[in-house]
């Protein structure tokens, strides 16, 4: 398939890195994994066993009239532990190569049929200021709304973009599924768009 570059020309990328059919169910299910593992889950409390203290029984088993006890640190007393306390999770779930490959075979097919991918040449600032970007971005007419992917990070683009709050500057090895689909455009050089058409083809 071919995709037009913004000097007027074009790119030819294989169909079966830009060209498959949407799998959603695959997608949905590669973007939740990601954003699971993403979940610190270091969440922890006290049970009644971890809680310091309550080793002597508070008061005799029977004839007081009150309720029998076996600690001051049951879940019932104040400062006693939790009745079902939270314990540090793993939240992350398997995804295999195959599955992953083809959710990202998914969304950049998706991205090209939509026209959400701008092709340039290079991406280059003469300074790192925000107004220069942003000025760069209105000549493109992508809005800013905008994920940059870049072969490596550039010192002034990632300057000029870290105050925009709807811009981000990645670099290749950290596409993933969930900054593909979470901005309105894509701005990639023909050199990034081959790298990923030779590792997801």
């Amino acid at each position: 398939m071919k995709l037009n570059t913004q000097t007027g020309g074009s790119i030819e990328l294989a169909d079966t890195a830009f060209a498959a059919d949407f799998n959603e169910a695959l997608v949905h299910q590669v973007v939740t994994a990601f954003q699971a593992k993403a979940r610190q889950g270091t969440k922890a409390q006290k049970n009644r066993a971890a809680v310091r203290g309550g080793g002597a029984k508070p008061w005799r088993q029977k004839g007081t009239g009150r309720a029998r006890a076996g600690t001051i640190r049951s879940p019932i007393f104040t400062g006693g532990g939790r009745t079902f306390a939270a314990q540090p999770r793993d939240f992350s779930q398997k995804v295999n190569r195959k599955m992953y490959q083809g959710a990202m075979r998914s969304i950049l097919s998706e991205l090209v049929r939509q026209d959400r991918i701008v092709v340039v040449d290079k991406i280059k600032l003469e300074e790192p200021k925000t107004k220069e970007l942003l000025a760069r971005l209105a000549e493109l007419g992508v809005g800013e709304n905008v994920l940059i992917v870049v072969e490596e990070y550039k010192n002034k683009l990632c300057l000029a973009a870290r105050n925009l709050p709807y811009v981000d500057v990645l670099d290749l090895r950290e596409v993933n599924p969930l900054s593909l689909i979470r901005f309105d455009k894509i701005v990639a050089t023909e050199a990034v768009l081959k790298t990923l058409e030779e590792r997801f083809s």
